[in-house]
């Protein structure tokens, strides 16, 4: 008997999994609807705020925004918002956890799922490598306070002129100290992979206890450096004149130009709002509460972040904010008698920064354990160790990848890097709705996007505007990075591809 024919390409690449597959595959789990909006409103406060709030709002300010930052967070948190919104019909259309990986899979197809792997290996792996960058800049500071010093050579990235207070640090030469590595990102990297590999259950009261630490560091640090900010404002006023730097005819640096390519930057201080959007079949009313949770999440961060950048900006002048510890930077300019409340800042962050860096990395490990499962990635990433019962091969590799990138990369490659990958995921989200509304009407929607076609429209065109303002060399490095991807999947994917082989997913 002749076998059947193989299918055309474009049919091969366009191949989805049925919302029925889907559905089959997320039975073994029955969750109960027990969150409200006020739930999901704190769980996207808790997944939201800690690593740009912490580590990149400077760099934004002090290379292209100046006090202006505080725009881009606005324009940063709208972009968000038009994506959430996206993101929370899908969630309440396909039961599935398995973020935007599943949900490209189901609704534009294998190829659409395979970019979307590469892509949120830009926004988890690599985003854990900028935190991990901010983590070491806190950690190096505390420890200067407790008088321990760690060799300067050994806390940047390769080849990086070290900046301390806006200035070179120099040798006893005269001459300027040049990094070679970042000791303490590699072994934060490290060491928490080798806490994924033994198995870290994350109980409720714990990431309660971090959330809560997370947010009353950010409060206080608003409540008390904006108090010294008020009492001697005749005096810090100085750092907003100008509040809107001139153009420099370079792009992205300062003018309006400047807060867009800010807005792209900050981007990064709203990852993980999509967490409220993986909770939609956890919610009590998705329809009502769904909307409530993503935006009023955003919201509440959003008037945080501006309310922390309008205090950093007075406090310290803009251009000496190019580190990845600003808010360690900003509570030093206090003064020594303050030095009780900087080391409480620093300890804060320290702790909010490692669970972030933690959050990330395991998110990738399960990304990368979809797609082993699924086919598309070999089959030793779905291997799970025998004693620990974790991805321990994958694990091992993503920690591998966060460690090399953190410490021989600085943090405006790293960042720019991870906010192109999450744009351009983000982007992809908002069109898989138009396209299921288009292709699959008839699918009960738990929330729809208001304003549909428009917002999804809008939120497709937002990212892609975003995306073209980072650096020439970080969007060519992108462009490799795509091309790359795409040649790997007709080279391995799409032959390995169990649903392009008619078989079950792995057990």
């Amino acid at each position: 008997m002749a076998s059947a024919p193989k299918p055309a390409l474009l049919q091969r690449i366009l191949m989805r999994k049925s919302v029925e597959q889907v559905q089959r595959e997320s039975e073994t789990s029955q969750l109960k609807r027990t969150l409200g909006p006020w739930n999901l409103v704190f769980l996207g406060i808790g997944c939201i705020i800690g690593a740009g709030i912490f580590v990149r709002t400077g760099n934004a300010a002090a290379l292209h925004a100046g006090p202006a930052v505080l725009i881009s967070f606005l324009i940063a948190g709208i972009v968000c918002a038009l994506a959430g919104l996206c993101y929370a019909e899908l969630s309440s259309t396909l039961p599935v956890s398995g973020s935007a990986y599943t949900y490209s899979y189901t609704t534009i197809g294998e190829f659409a799922a395979w970019i979307m792997g590469g892509l949120l290996l830009l926004e988890y792996g690599l985003a854990a490598s900028v935190v991990a960058v901010g983590w070491s800049g806190y950690m190096v500071s505390l420890l200067a306070d407790l008088s321990i010093v760690i060799p300067p050579e050994l806390t940047g990235p390769y080849g990086h002129a070290l900046i301390r207070d806006g200035k070179p640090v120099l040798d006893a030469m005269g001459n300027p100290v040049t990094t070679l590595f970042n000791l303490p990102a590699f072994l934060v990297c490290f060491a928490l992979a080798a806490l994924l590999v033994i198995g870290v259950s994350e109980s409720a009261k714990v990431n309660n206890i971090i959330v809560a630490i997370k947010t009353s560091v950010i409060i206080a640090f608003i409540v008390i450096v904006g108090w010294y900010v008020i009492q001697h404002f005749d005096t810090l006023k100085a750092n907003w004149d100008p509040f809107i730097p001139e153009a420099t005819g370079e792009k992205g640096e300062f003018g309006w130009g400047g807060i867009l390519r800010a807005a792209s930057i900050v981007f990064f201080a709203y990852i993980g709002f999509e967490a409220v959007s993986t909770a939609g079949q956890e919610a009590k009313n998705p329809k009502r509460d769904m909307p409530i949770g993503i935006i009023g999440s955003l919201l509440v961060c959003t008037i945080l972040y501006i309310l922390v950048s309008i205090v950093l900006t007075l406090m310290v002048n803009y251009k000496m904010l190019n580190v990845p510890d600003p808010v360690a930077v900003a509570v030093d300019a206090l003064g020594p008698e303050w030095s009780w409340f900087a080391k409480t800042i620093k300890i804060g962050a320290i702790i909010g920064l490692t669970s972030v860096i933690l959050v990330l990395m395991y998110g990738q490990t399960r990304i990368f354990y979809t797609m082993a499962r699924d086919g598309l990635l070999p089959r030793v990433f779905s291997t799970v160790h025998p004693k620990f019962k974790t991805p321990w091969i994958n694990t091992i590799l993503v920690g591998l990848i966060t460690a090399s990138a953190a410490a021989f990369f600085d943090i405006n490659t790293l960042g720019d890097m991870t906010s192109v990958g999450t744009l351009a995921a983000f982007g992809i989200v908002c069109l898989s709705v138009i396209w299921l509304r288009t292709t699959h009407p008839e699918i009960p929607r738990g929330f729809r996007v208001p304003l549909y076609p428009v917002l999804p429209a809008v939120g497709i065109i937002a990212c892609f505007a975003l995306i073209f303002t980072v650096e020439t060399r970080v969007l060519i490095f992108f462009g490799w990075y795509a091309i790359a991807a795409i040649v790997l999947y007709f080279v391995y994917g799409m032959r390995n591809s169990q649903l392009q082989k008619g078989e079950a997913q792995l057990d």
